[in-house]
């Protein structure tokens, strides 16, 4: 599922995921705001935000993308950590 505001309200990119299978949650322009997208954006949003705590990933200092990705997973791997950290009993 693909999420999106109010920007990506156009047919030609509603086709184009369509085409792929790919279903959308797009907001349309020119109707009241609250079209409930929120609820759920939030945690991607919410996420990134984390991600972007990590000075290496918030500006991107690497020139090659497999170190790059490899410093997104360590930054992934430690907000999971964190995350979950207090729901385990060791």
């Amino acid at each position: 599922m693909v999420q999106g505001d109010r920007a990506y309200d156009s047919q030609p990119h509603r086709d184009y995921l369509h085409a792929r299978g790919i279903q959308t949650q797009l907001a349309r322009r020119h109707t009241p705001h609250g079209s409930g997208l929120g609820r759920t954006r939030w945690v991607v949003e919410r996420t990134l935000a984390w991600l972007h705590r990590f000075r290496r990933l918030n500006v991107r200092y690497e020139r090659r993308a497999s170190i790059h990705t490899a410093f997104v997973l360590l930054g992934c791997s430690l907000i999971c950590w964190n995350f979950l950290k207090p729901l385990v009993d060791f």
